[in-house]
Parts: C-alpha cells; structure tokens; sequence
C-alpha cells in the first residue's frame, strides 16, 4: 500500500430492497462481498474498498452516507445497485452525502447464463435497470458524481476507479491543507493572485501569509550542525563537481539553512505548502547582519517540492495548493511531478516550443538524470550574488500540464495536453528546465491557453491524464477547459462562451 494513502479508504455501498426477499438480499450481500474482495486483490486500486452492506430503505441509505460523512477515513463512495433500488429511496442520503461518489454500473456475472437464466436469476441481477433508477436520481438532483462503466473484473474498469480514487484522496488531503505565503503578492501581477475566501469555501485550502520576520524566528534557531549535515548529504546525493571554490561552497551551506528554517517552519504551522517572494527575503544588508536568505530559496523549494510540499513563485499561492495536490494525486507513480513556469518561446515550424523553468525552482522528480548541484550568480530581486540550484532537463516524453485561475465569478482548471521534447544545451542558463509542444500544435495549444486566461505557471505531470482533472473539476464543482490534440480555435472560443452563459445564469439562479 502507498504510505500517503494508508488512513485512507473508499467505501462500497450496495443497493438492493426487501420486494425480492430476505434470501436475495444474503445473495446480493454475498456478492458485494466477493467484488470488494476482489477488487482489493487486483493490485490495480490504490486505496482500500471497504465493504459497508446493502441498502434497502430510505433510512439505512441515509445512516450509511452520514456515517461516511462522519468517519474522516472515508474519502468517497462507491454505489452499486445489484439489483432494482427505488431512487426516491436515496434522496435524503445523496442530501446528506458531500463527499465524492462514484456510481459503479456493473454487474457481479460477466455474461449471461443463456441456458440456465430464469426469473429469478433476472430478478436478483438487474443493475442494467437499477442503475438506469440510480442514475436518474442523481441527474435529478444535479449530483456531482463519476459514472464508471464495465464489468467489475476488468482492468480498464479498475483504472478508471483507481483515478477516482487518487482524486478523491488528494480532495481528502486539501481540505486541511495550510499554505504559507511568506512575503506576499509581488509586483502587481494579477494571475497568481485571486480570492482566497472563496478558494477556502469552494477548493478546501486555507492560504495564511508569513511576514519574514517570523521566518526569521526559526532561521535564528538553526543549529550549524544541523546546516553542515545537510550539506553532506547534498553531496553525497548529488553531482557536485562543478562547485571547487570556497564562495560556492558556502552559498550551497546557505541554501541547506534556508531549507532547514523553511523545513522546521512548515512542520510547526502543519503547512502542506507555501509560496515565496525574491523581494523579501530579511534584511537588506544581510551580508552584514546575517539576518536572512542570501537569495530566493530554490533549492529549498525544489528539495521540499520533491518530498510533496506545495510550492509557488512570487507569493502564487493556488500553484502550491495545486502542486501539493497533484504530488498527493501521484504518488507511487514513476515519472514526476513539477512547478513550472512559461520562460520564451522557440519558432521552429512544426516543432516549435515552450522552453520552462524557472529562475531556480523545479522539480527534481522530473529530471532525466542525476542533477547537478550547481552554483551561479542570480542578479535579480534585492539580492544579486551567487546561488545555489539543482540543475537537469526533464524526461521526454507527453505530459498534462494544469493551473486554476480565478474568473471573478468561478474558478477555472486549465488543462494542457504537452508532448516534452529533447532540448539543446544551455550552456549560460544554468537552472532546470523541460521544454515541450503544447497540443495540437504550438499555434492552438499556446493560443487556447492564452485565449483561457491561464497562469504563466503551471503545475505538470507525465503520471496525470486529463481523466483525473475531469474527477477533481466535478468534485470541486468547478470550471474545466481542455486543450487537445482535437482542439481547435474555434471551438474552444465557442465552449468558453457557453460556459460563460452557463455560470451567469447558473449564479443568477441560486
């Protein structure tokens, strides 16, 4: 099992009713019992399906669903029904239900017994007409769920479940997660920032800003043993043979302090990310008074990005929360995860590109080989001097790239379809980088994106599909704009402009 994933569980709620017996009913329990089994066998479920019986009346659906409300181990529902459930009888408990739900259409026989079916057998097994029941029920009551069809058994059907379920559990995880945002917004830029209030209401995570004088607090209190054991452990995980002069030996034994200050601030407010701001960074004269960061934190952030801390630039705080959550997504997946930011463009006809990095701060789960633990000069912000940073390209390879911009009236998930290419060397760019083509093409992929309103940074995948976004939006209830490799500009304009009709009138109705 997948450690992150260990307080966590799914369950399974099967619906039936007492018109057929009691006998049928221990027959439908025993069945449920048997796929749950299953299902938790095949090695293809990340979380644990817990069994939680039939349902056959209005109040025990309502006492199971409030039961899974109550119990913070569960972080979904599944609902199946074996056989006919009468709908009215699930109303109160989908009421009563906020956490995600998947609606299971399957049946607990693959093909029908042609020479042996009777009445009976019809009977017990009609999920092709209580799911119809089921699922006009939640239509009815505009129930944001996830309908996943096929038998049970087959692992096309268990990987749909799967994603629902690392979805569910990165949900899970948002609703107490903390961000710090230690400086705050910079420089006016308008994406990054948004209405924090509602993204507590509507997204479950709570945003605090951090003047730098508390992060000072805990900078004071670092011991420099701590600080020279880290910087052994720098070099004996990373290639450091560029670094042979005392100046870049100590900017690499700042970086390890900052890393430990920010380290011990995150464990002690129970924060899951933060964003940080090259403006702010302690004391102007910090060469003097050693009161603060010699320069912005990278390698600190990409170290605690790669541990599953949400990170974002510039005081981009929906970036952390949306890196944290796709970590969370991810795990025990093999490819990586990033923060990254659009940096210039490469025209190159049919290969042209997006070249992404950032000044320091990318994720070393993306890259293709052992990263270089480099140090050069950073001349921007209030600090201009030598720094130290993890440098490597990333993997090739096709990705999905997304980022959540607020609207005024909704939030909205942008998410990119990128094909990660092999980039030439950078000789005078010393820092991280992936550089990729944005789906279809570099034309309509950027434009669209553009065209959305989405962010300068993202948060990126090669372990995401757009499956899991297409999850996280309707749990959210948010926004989702999708750019393919079927995207064209005219249809994308046009899907924005009914969904800008859609979220009017659906804010003028409630």
């Amino acid at each position: 099992m997948i450690k992150e994933y260990n307080d966590f569980e799914v369950w399974f709620v099967t619906g039936a009713q007492l018109l057929y017996g009691g006998d049928a009913v221990v027959q439908v329990d025993g069945h449920s019992n048997e796929m749950v089994a299953g299902m938790n066998a095949s090695g293809i479920l990340p979380l644990k399906v817990v069994y939680k019986g039939t349902a056959n009346s209005s109040a025990e659906v309502l006492d199971v669903m409030s039961r899974a409300e109550a119990d913070p181990k569960c972080v979904g529902v599944i609902a199946w029904m074996h056989t006919f459930s009468p709908a009215k009888m699930w109303i109160h408990g989908m009421q009563r239900l906020t956490k995600p739900l998947l609606h299971l259409h399957t049946q607990f026989n693959e093909e029908i017994p042609w020479e042996t079916m009777d009445m009976d057998f019809m009977n017990l097994n009609q999920s092709a007409h209580g799911d119809r029941e089921y699922g006009h029920i939640l239509a009815r009551m505009r129930k944001s769920h996830k309908t996943v069809v096929g038998y049970w058994k087959d692992p096309k059907t268990l990987g749909h479940i799967a994603v629902w379920q690392r979805v569910a559990a990165a949900w899970a995880d948002a609703q107490d997660m903390r961000i710090l945002r230690i400086g705050d917004q910079m420089n006016n830029v308008a994406v990054t920032d948004g209405d924090k209030v509602e993204a507590e209401m509507r997204l479950g995570y709570h945003v605090d800003y951090v003047p730098f004088s508390d992060v000072l607090q805990y900078f004071k209190a670092i011991e420099d043993s701590d600080v020279d054991a880290l910087v052994a452990k720098y070099n004996s995980i990373y290639d450091t043979s560029q670094v042979l002069y005392e100046d870049g030996r100590k900017s690499i034994w700042n970086a390890a302090k900052a890393e430990l200050t920010l380290r011990a601030l995150l464990e002690d407010k129970g924060a899951k990310g933060f964003t940080t701001n090259f403006d702010d960074l302690g004391d102007v004269d910090v060469k003097i008074s050693g009161m603060g960061f010699d320069q912005i934190p990278g390698l600190a952030s990409q170290r605690l990005m790669a541990e599953g801390y949400g990170f974002g630039a510039e005081g981009d705080w929906k970036s952390a929360a949306l890196y944290r959550t796709v970590w969370f997504m991810t795990q025990g997946l093999p490819e990586g995860c990033s923060f990254l930011e659009d940096y210039t463009l490469n025209f190159a006809g049919d290969r042209s590109s997006i070249l992404q990095a950032h000044m320091l701060e990318v994720c070393p789960l993306i890259a293709d080989a052992k990263p270089k633990l480099e140090v050069h000069y950073l001349g921007i912000g209030i600090r201009k001097t030598l720094t130290a940073r993890l440098v490597f390209t990333s993997k090739t390879g096709r990705g999905v790239t997304a980022t959540v911009v607020d609207m005024g009236n909704r939030f909205r998930l942008v998410v990119g379809d990128v094909e990660c290419i092999k980039p030439k060397p950078l000789p005078k760019l010393p820092v991280a980088s992936a550089l990729w083509i944005p789906m279809p093409n570099f034309e309509v992929g950027a434009g669209a994106w553009i065209m959305a309103g989405g962010t300068h940074h993202s948060i990126f995948s090669y372990d995401i599909t757009p499956e899991y976004w297409e999850d996280y939006a309707e749990i959210a209830g948010i926004e989702m704009l999708h750019i393919d490799e079927n995207t064209t500009s005219e249809n994308f304009k046009r899907e924005m402009r009914i969904n800008e009709v859609y979220y009017l009138l659906n804010k003028a109705l409630k």
